[in-house]
């Protein structure tokens, strides 16, 4: 069974930073690609981040980019998402999810909140 769980979020105040966590358990990581997706109130979701599975070639939205970086662990199937230099309009629910190689993203985790405060 996929589990995909999401930690780290919380509140923050603008300028900080935090790093989410996506453990990944009943795939084989390597074979996937990853991403971060983001919800905020009233809003529909956007991409923010995704990183390959075997290269590890990253994308960033324009949005984050400079600001927010994604990482993997192969060893410890976890994906990264650091946040820096937080704005309040980064304010949303934070998901992680999975792509078969190529294709379009199509497991998630149940998100983590981050809330920036001005």
């Amino acid at each position: 069974q996929v589990q995909l769980v999401e930690s780290g979020g919380g509140l923050v105040q603008a300028g900080g930073s935090l790093r989410l966590s996506c453990a990944a358990s009943g795939l084989t990581f390597s074979s996937f690609d990853m991403g971060w997706f983001r919800q905020a109130p009233g809003k529909e979701r956007e991409f923010v981040a995704a990183i390959r599975g075997g290269a590890d070639t990253t994308y960033v939205a324009n949005s984050v980019k400079g600001r927010f970086t994604i990482s993997r662990d192969h060893a410890k199937n976890t994906v990264y998402l650091s946040m820096n230099s937080l704005k309040p309009e980064d304010t949303a629910v934070y998901y992680c999810a999975r792509a078969p190689r190529s294709k379009s993203f199509d497991y998630w985790g149940q998100g983590t909140q981050v809330t920036v405060s001005s």
